[in-house]
């Protein structure tokens, strides 16, 4: 479970705090559904790597779980971890309030399942032996799930905690969220194996559909930049507290990894 959680960018965590701190609460509490949605993360990156799902043998540069030790062991992982992401998310020490507690919890598990990251992982697999390729608003609607769902809840995490308006950081992360995804896309065609951490150009080879090969490689970039600018637009109440935020938008399309 610790090699699993090694790495990465902790980009989901790192929302939880900031998103906690627009709203007054202190890390001392935030950290953990910070911890919490960086667990049910690795769990999700631990299962996806399974040969039964995408096979990869690579995974923030190390061998994968699954490789590493073996298949029965990269399940039980992956298992354990999720357990561990609920428990943390809604610990006593998160929040005094049962009520935020629970909030926490059940919106978590609607995230990470079958109405989230679940759903679309689902809708994933399923495009890789469908006769067809997806279109871009199908490919959207996966991806919201698969990457989204666990970004937005992220993100809503300061607002759930302080018991206010969840629309403007929601609306900033599914924004956030795709724009993550295309730069993945990108990152797939452009990037190098070394640097990104894991296997490229997989999906060209596979013959799956992206925003990539749907919208062309420009195409793609200019919707990304589009989308930032719509997610920096989405935190205007904020004013200038919300910066950090904004950079962190900015930087999702930036990286080489």
């Amino acid at each position: 479970m610790r090699y699993a959680l090694r790495g990465g960018k902790k980009l989901r965590g790192f929302l939880v705090l900031e998103s906690a701190a627009l709203h007054g609460i202190p890390p001392a509490q935030a950290i953990w559904p910070a911890a919490g949605i960086e667990a049910i993360h690795a769990y999700s990156l631990v299962h996806d790597d399974l040969p039964c799902m995408d096979d990869d043998d690579l995974r923030r540069g190390l061998p994968t779980v699954h490789r590493k030790w073996d298949d029965g062991t990269a399940v039980l992982v992956g298992d354990a971890l999720q357990a561990l992401g609920i428990e943390l998310a809604c610990h006593e020490a998160a929040s005094t309030e049962p009520a935020v507690r629970a909030d926490l919890a059940l919106s978590l598990v609607r995230a990470a399942g079958a109405e989230g990251m679940v759903l679309g992982q689902a809708l994933d697999m399923a495009a890789e032996t469908a006769e067809r390729q997806l279109t871009l608003d199908e490919i959207t609607a996966l991806q919201s799930g698969k990457t989204g769902a666990l970004i937005v809840w992220a993100a809503e995490v300061g607002a759930r905690m302080a018991q206010a308006d969840i629309t403007p950081l929601r609306r900033y992360a599914e924004a956030l969220g795709l724009a993550f995804q295309i730069a993945d896309d990108i990152l797939d065609v452009e990037g190098d194996a070394a640097e990104v951490g894991k296997a490229v150009r997989k999906d060209a080879e596979a013959g799956k559909a992206t925003f990539v090969s749907l919208l062309g490689l420009d195409e793609a970039k200019r919707r990304a930049d589009a989308l930032v600018t719509e997610a920096c637009d989405a935190l205007s109440s904020y004013g200038d507290e919300a910066e950090t935020l904004k950079q962190a938008a900015r930087f999702v399309i930036a990286r080489r990894n």
